[in-house]
């Protein structure tokens, strides 16, 4: 008799969790899942998928006042923030129903109960206080928002977490910080028709994207209506007859029906008992693990945002499969974490793959930029003033593609299509000789002829190492 209740113990029911779940079964192996909260985890319940939902809804705001351009006569529109969130939560019901379904199907075992990590072959399933034995545990467990800075009155900011489930739509709306969660909810809430104010550090939004692109949604930003407080961070929240009174640094005061603190996440490893069983956890609190997601103890693994690897969901799917064609399908996989294609959903939104300008110039001797501005053709007839941007960054001495950064409609669409092209190498000669879709704003990735800026590292001695000059 084996001395192990299970092959695999998977901490989390998220979508890193859940495909290593599914897959680990299709090769045959007994495998339970626990969670604790909802089967579908962050991106399901109260991330991805609601937020995509509330930004289809915001621009609806947009899209009724460029009808007019095109020969609609319409009443003026009423928006229903409470249908909105019924409406949001039947989805994300359907789709966890999908989840736990799927789970059935492959033959996997769901407890619905926390779980904790006792030693490399136990955990205790919480809500039936008792113990289970596993070949192999998997953390899937995920991040959690982060509530800093701790300031007084910090406990009455709401997350990520609960911006989904208000019971009103707030009129007056502080966020704090200047990350993606931070500028796809300022977009999303100034459409709906909330005054936005977005405290942050910094001196612009999106630290770590191409610079170009923060400006552009920098100012997309404020011609929504948000209004910033760069430089500015809490110094306490006080709750008073009006809603909220937030002090600011710079001696500040505003006034808010809710404040929604987005400064990060952070993995979620609290209290699972992983130090007990002597897995390694770094800073932050993220499972330290090699290029196949193992931890230093043999029997435990990790996958997706618990990691603190790259937080994507498509990570984490691709990091739970990897995991379970590794152990128990006899296919090492390693995932890599390069070249992957991404999006910002403010409106306009930001679709990226690739180096930045940045850190191309770090990296190589040579770099050539492609840009172009334009007004989209939609734009034309409402009147709307926004612009699409787009980048090519090129190395210059191999042609190759390094990055590609898009802001305007569907530039998300276009960024999971433009993943295939920069992993594959592809050089920008490949670009110019791809036919063009008419008219589209994607053609304009392939008619870039002209060169608008070439940068080239000096030699070391005349200006030292890293130095560039430009060429346009």
């Amino acid at each position: 008799m084996s001395d192990f209740d299970v092959d695999l113990f998977v901490i989390g029911a998220g979508s890193g969790g859940v495909r290593a779940a599914r897959i680990a079964a299709g090769y045959g192996a007994k495998v339970v899942v626990a969670e604790e909260f909802r089967v579908g985890g962050t991106c399901v319940i109260r991330g991805c998928v609601p937020k995509k939902l509330m930004v289809y809804a915001s621009r609806f705001a947009d899209d009724f006042v460029d009808a007019a351009g095109f020969g609609w006569s319409l009443s003026p529109p009423q928006f229903d923030w409470a249908k909105l969130v019924a409406a949001k939560e039947k989805e994300i019901s359907r789709l966890s129903a999908i989840y736990r379904a799927n789970l059935d199907k492959a033959g996997v075992a769901i407890l619905d109960s926390r779980a904790e990590v006792l030693d490399p072959h136990t955990v205790r399933i919480v809500a039936e206080d008792r113990l289970m034995r596993a070949r192999y545990i998997l953390v899937a467990t995920g991040g959690a928002p982060v509530l800093e800075p701790d300031v007084p009155g910090r406990e009455h900011a709401i997350t990520s977490n609960e911006i989904f489930d208000l019971a009103e739509l707030p009129k007056r709306l502080v966020i704090v910080g200047g990350g993606y969660i931070a500028v796809e909810f300022a977009s999303i809430f100034a459409r709906l028709g909330t005054k936005v104010t977005l405290a942050l550090r910094g001196d612009n939004v999106l630290r770590g994207f191409d610079e170009d692109m923060r400006v552009g949604v920098r100012d997309a930003l404020r011609h929504a209506g948000v209004d910033f407080k760069f430089g500015m961070l809490p110094m306490g929240i006080e709750k008073n007859d009006k809603g909220f009174g937030v002090s600011l640094t710079k001696g500040e005061f505003i006034e808010a029906d809710q404040v929604m603190i987005a400064t990060g996440r952070r993995p979620h490893t609290h209290g699972l008992g992983l130090e007990k069983a002597g897995v390694a956890l770094d800073r932050v609190g993220a499972v330290e693990v090699d290029a196949f997601s193992k931890s230093n103890v043999e029997s435990i693994y990790a996958v997706g945002d618990v990691t603190n690897r790259v937080a994507l969901t498509p990570v984490a799917i691709r990091e739970g499969h990897a995991f379970a064609d590794t152990v128990f399908g006899g296919k090492p996989t390693a995932v890599s974490h390069a070249n992957i294609p991404t999006a910002v959903f403010t409106t306009p939104e930001l679709g990226t793959v690739g180096l930045t300008e940045a850190e191309a110039r770090e990296a190589c001797d040579c770099v050539d930029i492609y840009e172009a501005s334009f007004r989209p053709l939609k734009a034309t007839l409402s009147g709307r003033a926004d612009k699409t941007l787009m980048k090519i960054v090129v190395d210059g001495l191999t042609d190759r593609v390094l990055g590609v950064h898009v802001l305007g409609d569907d530039a998300g669409e276009m960024a999971q299509l433009l993943g295939i092209a920069v992993n594959l190498g592809a050089k920008k000669a490949d670009f110019d000789a791809t036919m063009a879709v008419h008219p589209t704003s994607a053609e304009e990735l392939v008619t870039m002829r002209t060169r608008t800026a070439r940068y080239q590292r000096e030699a070391i001695g005349e200006g030292g190492p890293g130095a560039a000059l430009a060429d346009p």
